[in-house]
């Protein structure tokens, strides 16, 4: 499931380095499917971390195209990758720009993983620009949570799916009922042309008996 984030800015009072208690603004990444569900996380998130109170100032679309975190590193780097491809029509060059978010220590170290992350492109590519990011940290779904979300689209799709399907089984006992109804009527037809054949017959048996004057 491609993921979608939203860069959530949160102000609150924070204890500077000399001890006093500063407000501050800070950004955080999640990885929400609406902007409502985005503030419900970031409020869940923040919830942990601060005990005291804090207001959320601002959420936006963010333009990552992925996020790739990096053991023993705390800085993010926003780094600009440029597909390079031949526009044979025109015969030029066609780039187009996509952002990577990369946990890194420095720039280097950003621009190195950057590299790894790239290594499988089938195009050539450039990284053009690398800058130290202001997103604080970043809350992707965990693996259990991205598997409860699929199984809740399952089941709301096979719910879906079993409220637009006929009942088979109602349809048989009906057509069940229509069949019996018409054999009895059968039935009685041939009841009744029986009765009919026998009068006759009862006639048929007078007329003969019967001496002309």
């Amino acid at each position: 499931m491609s993921a979608t984030w939203y860069e959530c800015k949160v102000k609150y009072r924070k204890l500077d380095d000399s001890g006093a208690q500063k407000m501050t603004t800070e950004a955080y990444l999640v990885d929400a499917l609406s902007y409502t569900e985005a503030e419900t996380r970031i409020n869940e998130e923040m919830s942990s971390y601060i005990s005291e109170e804090f207001k959320i100032t601002n959420i936006k679309m963010a333009n990552f195209a992925e996020i790739h975190p990096f053991e023993n590193s705390d800085r993010w780097f926003k780094t600009k990758v440029s597909l390079i491809a031949f526009d044979e029509e025109s015969g030029k060059e066609r780039k187009s720009n996509m952002y990577l978010l990369v946990q890194a220590n420095d720039i280097k170290e950003a621009f190195d993983s950057t590299n790894a992350i790239m290594k499988d492109t089938m195009g050539e590519y450039s990284i053009p620009a690398i800058s130290e990011s202001l997103i604080m940290d970043v809350f992707p779904y965990f693996t259990g949570e991205e598997e409860q979300l699929e199984k809740f689209r399952a089941i709301q799709s096979e719910t879906l799916t079993d409220s637009e399907i006929p009942n088979e089984a109602d349809d048989q006992v009906h057509t069940q009922e229509v069949v019996v109804d018409e054999v009895e009527n059968e039935e009685v037809s041939e009841e009744v042309e029986t009765e009919s054949d026998f009068e006759n017959k009862e006639y048929v048996e007078e007329s003969e008996g019967e001496i002309p004057l």
